[in-house]
C-alpha cells in the first residue's frame, strides 16, 4: 500500500516523501526590489523535510504584483536573492519549485510603479478589497490586455521561469488558481472577451494552455507544474460550464508531459477531482477541501487509496516546520497564528518549534 512517507520520482527529481508544502503568501520579501532575505531562506530551509516545497506566489513581472512585500523573479537582483534561498533548501536535502503568480486584476495601483495599473482579460473589477500599506482598498477596474500584451505576458512567464532555473530552483509551478490572472482567463465573469482569448471554452482555456506550453518549452516539461482550483470562487470568480472547461483544459495540458498538476480542491468538488484524475495520467498533487479546517493527518488516506500521488499542506506546514515527522508520529501539531500570517518579522514565521 502506498504511504505518504514513501519516496517518489517526480519527473526525475527524487522526493524523500509524498508530502508537499503548498504555496502560501507571507509578504516578507523585504529586500531591495522585492527580493527575499536571510529570513526567507531560514523559513524555507526549516521546511526542507517536505518531499517538495512550492514557494509563495512570485510575480513574473512588475505589473503582476498583487500584494505588499511579495517577491519577484523578473530582475537580476531577485535571481541573486532567490539563489540564497534555494542554496539553503538544497543544503538540507530539499526540492523546491517557484510558484509564478501574476495577480491580474487583483491588487491596486498603489502597489505598482507610478503610471502602472492592474491588467486583466477584460475591464471587469473583482468584488472585494485588497490590503495595501495605505489600508484596505477596493479592487480596481483593470485595463484589458490587448492581444499583443497577452503574448507579451506569456513571454514574461517564460522569462521568469528561466530566471527561476538560474536562481537554482528545481522547477516552477504556474499559478492558474485562486482568482489570479490565469484563472481570470478561465472564468466566465472575469473574461468577457470575444476574440481568440475568450468567448468559448477553447478561447478561455487558451491562455493557461499557452503559458504552460511556453514555460515547458523554455525550461523543460519535467520542471514545469501548474496549479488549478476548479470551482473556487475566491476573488469573485464564477465559472459557468465548470466540468466542460476543466475537461478541455486538462485534456489540452496532458500531452505536454508536465511534472505535475496541482489541484486545490473547492468544497463539494471531489467528483470533479476524480474526473481530472482519470484524464490526467501524470503526477497529481492534491490540496483537498477540508471544510473549514487545515488539511491534517486524516487526509493521508487520499494517498493510500490513489486519489492523489502527492498531498499538499498549507496552514499546517506554516506552523510545523517538521510536518512530515509530525505526521509520521501522529502529532502533536502547532496551531497556526493567523495574526502573523502576512508581513511582520520572524514571529509566526521562523519561530515555530520542531519536535526535536
Amino acid at each position: 500500500m502506498t504511504s505518504a512517507f514513501d519516496s517518489y520520482d517526480l519527473a526525475g527529481a527524487s522526493l524523500k516523501n509524498r508530502i508537499v508544502m503548498a504555496p502560501m503568501t507571507r509578504s516578507r520579501a523585504y529586500g531591495a526590489g522585492a527580493t527575499p532575505t536571510d529570513l526567507n531562506a531560514d523559513y524555507y530551509a526549516q521546511r526542507a523535510s517536505a518531499g517538495l516545497i512550492v514557494t509563495e506566489g512570485t510575480q513574473p513581472s512588475v505589473v503582476g504584483q498583487g500584494y505588499p512585500d511579495t517577491p519577484g523573479l523578473h530582475s537580476t537582483e531577485q535571481v541573486a536573492a532567490w539563489r540564497m534561498v534555494t542554496d539553503a533548501v538544497h543544503a538540507e536535502g530539499g526540492v523546491i519549485f517557484a510558484q509564478l503568480m501574476h495577480s491580474g486584476r487583483i491588487g491596486d495601483p498603489d502597489l505598482l510603479p507610478d503610471g502602472v495599473i492592474n491588467v486583466g482579460p477584460s475591464a471587469v473589477a473583482a468584488d472585494g478589497q485588497v490590503y495595501t500599506h495605505a489600508g484596505m482598498k477596493p479592487f480596481p477596474v483593470p485595463r484589458e490586455l490587448t492581444h499583443e500584451e497577452v503574448l507579451s505576458t506569456i513571454v514574461d512567464f517564460t522569462t521568469a521561469a528561466r530566471n527561476a532555473i538560474a536562481a537554482g530552483f528545481d522547477g516552477v509551478e504556474i499559478h492558474g488558481a485562486n482568482g489570479y490572472l490565469v484563472h481570470q482567463f478561465l472564468a466566465t465573469n472575469a473574461n468577457q472577451r470575444t476574440d481568440s482569448w475568450g468567448g468559448s471554452v477553447d478561447g478561455r482555456i487558451r491562455f493557461a494552455a499557452e503559458v504552460a506550453t511556453a514555460v515547458a518549452g523554455a525550461i523543460g516539461a519535467d520542471r514545469t507544474g501548474i496549479r488549478l482550483s476548479p470551482g473556487n470562487p475566491l476573488h469573485d470568480i464564477a465559472e459557468e460550464g465548470l466540468d466542460e472547461t476543466y475537461d478541455a483544459l486538462v485534456t489540452a495540458l496532458a500531452p505536454l508531459g508536465l511534472a505535475y498538476l496541482h489541484v486545490m480542491e473547492a468544497p463539494g468538488q471531489r467528483e470533479l477531482t476524480l474526473r481530472i484524475r482519470k484524464v490526467w495520467d501524470g503526477t497529481l498533487i492534491l490540496n483537498p477541501s477540508t471544510e473549514g479546517r487545515p488539511t491534517g493527518p486524516e487526509e493521508l488516506s487520499l494517498l493510500e487509496d490513489g486519489t492523489a500521488d502527492l498531498l499538499s499542506y498549507g496552514a499546517l506546514f506554516l506552523a510545523n516546520p517538521d510536518l512530515p515527522a509530525r505526521l509520521a508520529a501522529g502529532g502533536p501539531f502547532n496551531t497556526p497564528d493567523r495574526a502573523t500570517s502576512f508581513g511582520g518579522d520572524h514571529r509566526g514565521y521562523t519561530d515555530y518549534p520542531s519536535l526535536v
